[in-house]
């Protein structure tokens, strides 16, 4: 009966809970609207696992292409680590291939082609222990549309202060 109970009674201890998000593009929001949300997986490479938990990633100018049916991410940037392996030869700009199923990426190869549309990396972040990546079906925004954005975010900061002074 004990035995049981062992395992109920002496859990095991766990890691502490990170931070799951490792990067984000903070410029997609200024620039794109966003139609639609993706999760995808990614290919990776060890020193790169390695240099994500130390968060050497840069995501900035992240953005999806589509190839022969198959997702592909340009633009994420993960510098390798001082103590990498000598034997391999790290590349910080490697395409990385993303992973999909087969008829979710048919349907953004349909959306893609219509007029204005794109594929942004939003983010990259942990889940189960398995780097993913959010992708968004965008629509670059005009130069009056990030006036009014800039606007907004000023005008939440000002709202911001007011509330923080009044309840001083």
């Amino acid at each position: 009966m004990i035995s049981r109970l062992a395992p109920q009674l002496f859990p095991m201890a766990k890691k502490p809970q990170t931070s799951s998000r490792i990067a984000d593009n903070k410029k997609a929001a200024y620039n794109y609207f966003f139609e639609e949300r993706y999760e995808a997986g990614v290919v990776l490479q060890g020193w790169e696992v390695k240099a994500l938990r130390e968060g050497k990633v840069q995501l900035t100018d992240g953005y999806v292409v589509i190839r022969d049916g198959e997702l592909f991410l340009f633009g994420c940037q993960i510098n390798p680590l001082k103590t990498a392996s000598t034997h391999v030869n790290p590349d910080a700009v490697r395409t990385k291939k993303l992973l999909m199923h087969k008829e979710e990426i048919r349907r953004l190869i349909g959306k893609v082609e219509q007029k204005g549309y794109t594929l942004i990396a939003l983010n990259l972040h942990w889940k189960e222990g398995k780097v993913k990546c959010e992708v968004a079906l965008a629509k670059g925004k005009a130069e009056h549309d990030k006036r009014d954005t800039i606007k907004d975010r000023e005008g939440k900061r000002e709202v911001e202060r007011a509330m923080k002074v009044h309840h001083r």
